[in-house]
Protein backbone atom coordinates (compact mmCIF):
# COMPACT_ATOMS: atom_id res chain seq x y z
CA UNK A 1 0.00 0.00 0.00
CA UNK A 2 0.91 3.58 -0.47
CA UNK A 3 1.54 4.05 3.26
CA UNK A 4 -0.87 3.99 6.51
CA UNK A 5 -4.21 5.10 6.95
CA UNK A 6 -4.82 8.72 7.89
CA UNK A 7 -6.75 9.01 10.59
CA UNK A 8 -8.15 12.31 9.21
CA UNK A 9 -9.88 10.60 6.31
CA UNK A 10 -11.92 8.45 8.97
CA UNK A 11 -15.93 9.37 8.81
CA UNK A 12 -17.25 10.54 11.92
CA UNK A 13 -21.00 9.32 12.90
CA UNK A 14 -23.41 11.13 11.61
CA UNK A 15 -21.67 11.83 8.49
CA UNK A 16 -24.41 11.13 5.95
CA UNK A 17 -22.86 7.87 5.00
CA UNK A 18 -23.68 4.60 5.20
CA UNK A 19 -20.75 2.92 5.47
CA UNK A 20 -21.44 -0.50 4.65
CA UNK A 21 -20.01 -3.29 6.52
CA UNK A 22 -18.95 -5.64 3.16
CA UNK A 23 -17.43 -4.66 0.07
CA UNK A 24 -16.79 -6.86 -2.89
CA UNK A 25 -15.13 -5.29 -6.18
CA UNK A 26 -15.30 -6.74 -9.85
CA UNK A 27 -11.67 -4.93 -10.49
CA UNK A 28 -12.19 -4.63 -14.29
CA UNK A 29 -10.59 -2.63 -17.10
CA UNK A 30 -7.11 -2.81 -16.34
CA UNK A 31 -6.59 -3.89 -20.08
CA UNK A 32 -8.56 -1.04 -21.85
CA UNK A 33 -6.78 1.23 -19.29
CA UNK A 34 -3.54 0.39 -20.60
CA UNK A 35 -5.12 0.11 -24.24
CA UNK A 36 -6.27 3.68 -24.30
CA UNK A 37 -2.48 4.98 -23.30
CA UNK A 38 -1.08 2.93 -25.71
CA UNK A 39 0.68 0.91 -23.28
CA UNK A 40 0.75 -2.98 -22.69
CA UNK A 41 -1.97 -5.16 -20.91
CA UNK A 42 0.24 -5.96 -18.33
CA UNK A 43 1.27 -2.16 -17.54
CA UNK A 44 -2.57 -1.94 -16.89
CA UNK A 45 -2.47 -4.75 -14.17
CA UNK A 46 0.43 -3.06 -12.08
CA UNK A 47 -1.52 0.06 -12.05
CA UNK A 48 -4.33 -1.86 -11.01
CA UNK A 49 -2.53 -3.26 -7.81
CA UNK A 50 -1.63 0.43 -7.49
CA UNK A 51 -5.44 1.03 -6.90
CA UNK A 52 -6.14 -2.12 -4.70
CA UNK A 53 -3.55 -1.17 -2.61
CA UNK A 54 -5.70 2.37 -2.48
CA UNK A 55 -8.64 0.65 -1.80
CA UNK A 56 -7.82 -1.24 0.87
CA UNK A 57 -6.48 2.29 2.86
CA UNK A 58 -9.67 3.80 1.83
CA UNK A 59 -12.00 0.52 3.42
CA UNK A 60 -9.40 0.61 6.39
CA UNK A 61 -10.07 4.60 6.83
CA UNK A 62 -13.95 4.42 6.55
CA UNK A 63 -14.39 1.77 8.22
CA UNK A 64 -15.54 -0.91 6.10
CA UNK A 65 -14.93 -4.39 7.49
CA UNK A 66 -14.53 -6.59 5.09
CA UNK A 67 -13.27 -6.40 1.49
CA UNK A 68 -13.87 -8.81 -1.29
CA UNK A 69 -11.93 -8.18 -4.45
CA UNK A 70 -12.48 -10.59 -7.74
CA UNK A 71 -8.73 -10.75 -8.75
CA UNK A 72 -8.03 -13.57 -10.93
CA UNK A 73 -11.81 -15.71 -12.25
CA UNK A 74 -10.92 -19.49 -13.24
CA UNK A 75 -12.21 -18.26 -16.62
CA UNK A 76 -9.07 -15.89 -17.02
CA UNK A 77 -7.19 -19.09 -17.88
CA UNK A 78 -8.03 -18.85 -21.01
CA UNK A 79 -5.79 -15.44 -21.69
CA UNK A 80 -2.74 -15.91 -23.23
CA UNK A 81 -0.16 -17.43 -21.19
CA UNK A 82 2.35 -14.54 -20.42
CA UNK A 83 -0.91 -12.50 -19.40
CA UNK A 84 -1.66 -15.21 -17.04
CA UNK A 85 1.85 -15.74 -15.63
CA UNK A 86 2.41 -11.95 -15.37
CA UNK A 87 -0.90 -11.92 -13.03
CA UNK A 88 0.68 -14.82 -10.94
CA UNK A 89 3.99 -13.18 -10.60
CA UNK A 90 1.72 -10.18 -9.63
CA UNK A 91 0.06 -12.01 -6.71
CA UNK A 92 3.81 -12.90 -5.50
CA UNK A 93 4.75 -9.26 -5.57
CA UNK A 94 1.90 -7.61 -3.90
CA UNK A 95 2.40 -10.35 -1.18
CA UNK A 96 6.27 -9.48 -0.83
CA UNK A 97 6.12 -6.08 -0.90
CA UNK A 98 2.86 -5.43 1.17
CA UNK A 99 2.88 -8.23 3.57
CA UNK A 100 4.62 -5.96 6.40
CA UNK A 101 2.12 -2.93 5.94
CA UNK A 102 -0.52 -5.53 5.81
CA UNK A 103 0.17 -6.95 9.33
CA UNK A 104 0.89 -3.31 10.97
CA UNK A 105 -2.41 -2.00 9.69
CA UNK A 106 -4.14 -5.30 11.46
CA UNK A 107 -5.62 -6.75 7.97
CA UNK A 108 -6.03 -10.01 8.26
CA UNK A 109 -6.10 -11.91 4.64
CA UNK A 110 -8.05 -14.84 3.13
CA UNK A 111 -7.33 -16.34 -0.35
CA UNK A 112 -10.80 -18.03 -1.54
CA UNK A 113 -10.77 -20.17 -4.68
CA UNK A 114 -9.59 -22.91 -6.29
CA UNK A 115 -5.88 -24.39 -5.20
CA UNK A 116 -5.95 -26.96 -8.91
CA UNK A 117 -3.64 -26.10 -11.56
CA UNK A 118 -1.59 -23.14 -9.14
CA UNK A 119 2.09 -23.94 -8.46
CA UNK A 120 3.03 -25.83 -5.17
CA UNK A 121 5.09 -22.40 -4.30
CA UNK A 122 1.75 -20.38 -4.95
CA UNK A 123 0.08 -22.61 -2.70
CA UNK A 124 2.41 -22.50 -0.24
CA UNK A 125 2.75 -18.40 -0.26
CA UNK A 126 -1.31 -18.19 -0.03
CA UNK A 127 -1.19 -20.19 3.03
CA UNK A 128 1.86 -18.22 4.37
CA UNK A 129 0.36 -14.83 4.02
CA UNK A 130 -3.24 -16.08 5.75
CA UNK A 131 -1.40 -17.67 8.31
CA UNK A 132 0.86 -14.70 9.35
CA UNK A 133 -2.37 -12.43 9.19
CA UNK A 134 -4.68 -14.91 10.89
CA UNK A 135 -4.90 -13.43 14.08
CA UNK A 136 -5.62 -9.33 12.84
CA UNK A 137 -8.87 -8.19 13.85
CA UNK A 138 -8.93 -5.34 11.51
CA UNK A 139 -10.07 -5.06 7.95
CA UNK A 140 -10.26 -8.58 6.50
CA UNK A 141 -9.58 -8.50 3.03
CA UNK A 142 -10.52 -11.31 0.95
CA UNK A 143 -8.49 -11.85 -2.52
CA UNK A 144 -10.39 -14.68 -4.73
CA UNK A 145 -8.00 -15.78 -6.98
CA UNK A 146 -8.73 -18.72 -9.27
CA UNK A 147 -12.02 -18.31 -8.21
CA UNK A 148 -15.77 -18.78 -10.07
CA UNK A 149 -18.75 -18.92 -8.13
CA UNK A 150 -20.50 -21.74 -9.95
CA UNK A 151 -17.69 -24.19 -9.10
CA UNK A 152 -17.85 -22.55 -5.71
CA UNK A 153 -21.35 -23.81 -5.39
CA UNK A 154 -20.92 -27.17 -7.11
CA UNK A 155 -17.99 -27.47 -4.70
CA UNK A 156 -20.38 -27.16 -2.03
CA UNK A 157 -23.26 -29.19 -3.07
CA UNK A 158 -20.96 -32.38 -3.58
CA UNK A 159 -19.33 -31.27 -0.11
CA UNK A 160 -23.10 -31.89 1.26
CA UNK A 161 -23.53 -34.95 -0.64
CA UNK A 162 -20.34 -36.87 0.11
CA UNK A 163 -21.62 -36.56 3.95
CA UNK A 164 -25.41 -37.25 3.13
CA UNK A 165 -23.69 -40.73 1.41
CA UNK A 166 -21.65 -41.21 4.53
CA UNK A 167 -24.22 -40.76 6.67
CA UNK A 168 -23.28 -38.00 8.75
CA UNK A 169 -26.04 -35.57 7.39
CA UNK A 170 -29.45 -36.09 6.46
CA UNK A 171 -30.57 -34.44 3.09
CA UNK A 172 -33.95 -32.92 4.96
CA UNK A 173 -31.27 -30.77 7.51
CA UNK A 174 -29.56 -29.28 4.05
CA UNK A 175 -30.82 -25.62 4.34
CA UNK A 176 -29.07 -22.25 3.41
CA UNK A 177 -27.12 -22.03 6.53
CA UNK A 178 -25.65 -25.46 5.69
CA UNK A 179 -24.68 -24.80 1.68
CA UNK A 180 -23.62 -21.17 3.06
CA UNK A 181 -20.83 -23.57 5.40
CA UNK A 182 -20.34 -25.15 2.74
CA UNK A 183 -18.79 -22.27 0.52
CA UNK A 184 -15.11 -20.42 0.13
CA UNK A 185 -17.12 -17.51 2.19
CA UNK A 186 -17.95 -19.70 5.21
CA UNK A 187 -17.92 -17.38 7.77
CA UNK A 188 -18.10 -14.00 6.15
CA UNK A 189 -21.06 -11.80 5.87
CA UNK A 190 -22.78 -11.71 2.65
CA UNK A 191 -21.69 -8.42 1.08
CA UNK A 192 -23.70 -5.05 1.08
CA UNK A 193 -22.65 -3.48 -1.93
CA UNK A 194 -20.77 -4.85 -5.22
CA UNK A 195 -19.00 -2.31 -7.40
CA UNK A 196 -18.06 -3.16 -10.89
CA UNK A 197 -15.72 -0.74 -12.88
CA UNK A 198 -15.33 -0.10 -16.71
CA UNK A 199 -18.89 0.50 -17.70
CA UNK A 200 -19.71 -2.90 -17.32
CA UNK A 201 -22.99 -4.45 -15.49
CA UNK A 202 -22.42 -8.34 -15.30
CA UNK A 203 -21.75 -10.37 -12.36
CA UNK A 204 -19.40 -12.51 -14.44
CA UNK A 205 -19.55 -15.75 -11.93
CA UNK A 206 -18.16 -13.79 -9.07
CA UNK A 207 -20.25 -14.18 -5.85
CA UNK A 208 -23.55 -15.58 -7.06
CA UNK A 209 -25.08 -16.85 -3.89
CA UNK A 210 -23.54 -14.29 -1.38
CA UNK A 211 -24.85 -11.69 -3.86
CA UNK A 212 -28.56 -12.40 -3.33
CA UNK A 213 -29.05 -9.00 -1.80
CA UNK A 214 -26.08 -6.79 -2.22
CA UNK A 215 -26.24 -3.76 -3.87
CA UNK A 216 -24.89 -3.21 -7.24
CA UNK A 217 -22.83 -0.04 -8.23
CA UNK A 218 -21.51 0.13 -11.53
CA UNK A 219 -18.88 2.92 -12.37
CA UNK A 220 -17.28 4.14 -15.31
CA UNK A 221 -14.02 4.46 -14.34
CA UNK A 222 -11.62 1.71 -15.74
CA UNK A 223 -10.28 -0.06 -12.78
CA UNK A 224 -6.70 1.69 -12.27
CA UNK A 225 -8.43 5.47 -12.59
CA UNK A 226 -10.91 3.87 -9.10
CA UNK A 227 -9.48 6.72 -6.19
CA UNK A 228 -10.93 7.51 -3.41
CA UNK A 229 -13.34 10.01 -5.56
CA UNK A 230 -14.97 7.01 -6.77
CA UNK A 231 -15.35 5.41 -3.52
CA UNK A 232 -16.65 7.99 -1.96
CA UNK A 233 -19.65 8.31 -5.19
CA UNK A 234 -20.11 4.68 -4.44
CA UNK A 235 -20.70 5.62 -0.53
CA UNK A 236 -23.44 8.31 -1.53
CA UNK A 237 -24.94 5.80 -4.04
CA UNK A 238 -25.10 3.28 -1.66
CA UNK A 239 -26.16 5.29 1.71
CA UNK A 240 -29.31 6.23 -0.95
CA UNK A 241 -30.09 2.69 -1.57
CA UNK A 242 -33.32 1.50 0.79
CA UNK A 243 -32.50 -1.95 1.54
CA UNK A 244 -35.44 -4.10 1.34
CA UNK A 245 -34.58 -7.74 1.53
CA UNK A 246 -38.11 -8.94 0.15
CA UNK A 247 -39.96 -6.71 2.67
CA UNK A 248 -41.30 -3.20 2.94
CA UNK A 249 -38.70 -0.59 2.73
CA UNK A 250 -38.65 2.55 4.90
CA UNK A 251 -39.40 4.87 2.31
CA UNK A 252 -42.97 2.75 1.17
CA UNK A 253 -46.31 3.84 2.04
Amino acid sequence: MAGEPAASMSVEPGAGLKIPRHIGVIMDGNGRWAKLRGKRRTEGHVEGVKSLRGLVEHCINYGVSYLTVFSFSSENWSRPTDEVSFIFNLLRRFVASDLQRLIRNNVRVRIIGSRDGLEPSLVKLIDDVEAKTRANTGLTLVVAFNYGSKAEIVAATRHLAREVAAGRLHPDDIDERRLGDALYTAGLPDPDVIIRTSGEQRLSNFLLWQAAYSEFVFVDEHWPDFDETSFLRVLETYSQRDRRFGGIGTTAR
